[in-house]
């Protein structure tokens, strides 16, 4: 149990007589200038109760037993009430954080199933810059509820049916380049594509109506989804091709799935969807198409199938087949869904995709809810979305070109960018070691970027901010951990932990502290799916560290108070690599 739990537990236990059914909680002071901890309960039950909220807290600290981790609490404001740790207890209670292998981060009361869906790319187009705010999040969303001890299913809904496999399919057989797809497979297919598509649009502006090259187009696409070998065959090749380029980034990055699943391993669930949906009254006839419309049963403004224009309130429905009998995005999502919960029998479903796709999660959820109320009260639907990567012109990130930037290009340079400045630093390192270094560093630096921004805010991508080693960056976190396990190489043998612990200093004292956040961080995370929330801290953590490093000198010290800085500095250590590893983002030895 955290410090933060175990206050909350005797605060509830303070003010029970009061009010029974009080659910107060003890958080970390947001000022060290006035206690460790504190808590506005008495001016919550101030306004129940109608009393003077100094006087409740007065009355409340009268009931509350923590002497035994606390100075006298204190009442300030309007009837805060601050707690000071003992110093004495700080020294315990850092004494079993050095031998806890958790570093403090408590079990879960209730182990869940928590179902992570991101990065997604499409088959036949390359991973470009725009798919590594999904894959990163989800990554680190993965990695922190996976540490904290919950079931974590990693799954990768990639786009491997549609439209355009209509115009891959004539592509690949009148225009594709055999050389060049042995060369760079998803650049020719890419090619392929534009050409194909560009081609009916050209017919169009000539002829309207549907074309030549639109009607190959559709045959092919109808013998792929009527299960022709030739077609079939042709479309796995594009999958396997797409999926090695998938494998080479998630490889780079650390990425890792445990499914991976097409949009078209659901098809053969499509029609039972439907059927489903007509059969249950929830999805109706609409010119043509099937569709699910609002049943006026909640407030207008949080209905996803209303829209408010100048006159007033009009349907916005979501559509589940087209008029041609096609299913949609929606369809398949609705199919996945149902076989998630079926196949995992999940607690959380967790979707990390860009902002642009709020309204159609807000639509499946909703239609999910209707169509499965016995399955839908048991999980919790989340839409982690996300906001944009900007150039420096606050426009979306590209080249110079004005084409969209490869991720495998954008991870490459990092890593080049990154050399160099290794090789500035500490040119007297083999290459092997500098390569090493760089790799780490850059792609530590592009993950820890794209984390630490609110994840519903655009952010500018700068290569000098990410990689600067001030600042809240990743290479400043690094290389605090790298300035600690300096430290202990200089050390004639190994270090073992003292079994007793005593901490005088302040700013000894300031570090056990901050460390004490670590278990209260991770839960926070997942409360709203922010990592930005561990990077945070882990950025505090290495300026709390700098200042104690500053202020208490570690090797020059003698006997216990030497031991004691270097525990302090070893948990350190661990806390910054733990946490930046919970961010996918390694941390190396040297720099």
């Amino acid at each position: 149990m955290t410090i933060s739990s175990l206050l909350t537990q005797r605060l509830r236990a303070a003010v029970a007589d009061l009010a029974p059914d009080a659910q107060p909680q003890v958080s970390a002071a947001s000022d060290s200038r006035f206690g460790d901890y504190q808590t506005n309960v008495a001016m919550v039950l101030a306004k129940a109760l109608r009393g003077n909220p100094r006087q409740l807290a007065q009355q409340i600290i009268g009931k509350l037993d923590v002497a035994d981790l606390c100075e006298t609490p204190e009442i300030a404001g309007a009837g805060f009430i601050n707690l000071r740790l003992r110093p004495e207890a700080v020294a315990a209670r850092f004494a079993e954080l050095a031998s806890d292998e958790r570093l403090g981060v408590p079990r879960p009361e209730r182990v869940k199933t928590i179902v992570v869906d991101f990065s997604s790319p499409n088959v036949a187009k390359p991973m470009h810059v725009g798919h590594i705010r999904s894959t990163i999040l989800g990554d680190a969303l993965a990695r922190i509820a996976e540490f904290i001890g919950h079931r974590t299913v990693r799954d990768n809904h990639i786009g491997d049916w549609g439209k355009q496999f209509g115009m891959l399919l004539v592509g690949w057989k009148t225009i594709l380049d055999q050389d060049a797809l042995a060369r760079d497979p998803i650049a020719e297919l890419e090619r392929v594509y534009k050409t194909i598509n560009g081609a009916i649009q050209d017919e169009k502006a000539g002829a309207p109506g549907e074309t030549p090259m639109g009607r190959a187009v559709s045959e092919e696409l109808l013998k792929l989804q009527s299960g022709d070998a030739e077609n079939l065959g042709i479309w796995r090749e594009m999958i396997r091709l797409s999926q090695a380029q998938f494998d080479s980034v998630y490889g780079q990055l650390g990425v890792r799935f445990d499914f991976t699943h097409g949009e078209s391993f659901y098809n053969e669930w499509l029609a039972a969807v439907i059927a489903s949906l007509r059969e249950r009254d929830i999805a109706t006839a609409s010119e043509g198409a099937l569709c699910v419309f609002s049943d006026r049963s909640g407030k207008p403004e949080d209905d996803p199938f209303l829209i408010k224009d100048q006159d007033g309130w009009r349907d916005n429905p979501a559509m589940v087949q087209k008029s041609d009998g096609a299913a949609n995005y929606t369809t398949t999502d609705l199919a996945t869904l149902e076989y998630r919960m079926k196949t995992w029998s999940p607690d959380e479903i967790v979707y990390v995709t860009d902002g642009r796709q709020q309204l159609h999660f807000r639509q499946l959820f909703a239609v999910f809810r209707r169509w499965h109320p016995e399955l839908a009260g048991s999980v919790r639907l989340a839409h982690v979305w996300f906001g944009s990567i900007l150039g420096a012109d606050g426009k979306p990130f590209k080249t110079r070109t004005g084409e969209t930037i490869r991720l495998s290009d954008l991870l490459d340079e990092a890593e080049e960018r990154a050399l160099k400045l290794v090789s500035e630093k500490n040119p007297e390192l083999p290459e092997e070691e500098r390569r090493e270094i760089a790799r780490i560093v850059g792609l530590g630096a592009v993950k820890y970027a794209d984390l630490l921004p609110n994840r519903q805010s655009d952010y500018v991508f700068s290569w000098d901010k990410m990689l600067s080693f001030q600042g809240n960056t990743a290479p400043y976190l690094q290389y605090s951990y790298v300035r600690i396990r300096s430290i202990f190489r200089k050390l004639d043998e190994p270090f073992a932990t003292p079994a007793r612990i005593e901490l005088t200093e302040a700013a000894e004292l300031g570090l056990a502290k901050k460390l004490f956040h670590f278990g209260d961080v991770l839960p926070q995370v997942l409360d709203d799916y922010r990592p930005n929330v561990l990077a945070n801290y882990l950025f505090e953590l290495a300026n709390t560290f700098h200042s104690f490093y500053e202020a208490c000198p570690v090797l020059k010290a003698e006997g216990a108070t030497r031991a004691n800085r270097l525990a302090l500095c070893e948990v350190t250590g661990r806390v910054l690599q733990r946490g930046l590893g919970l961010l996918g983002i390694e941390a190396p030895e040297r720099m």
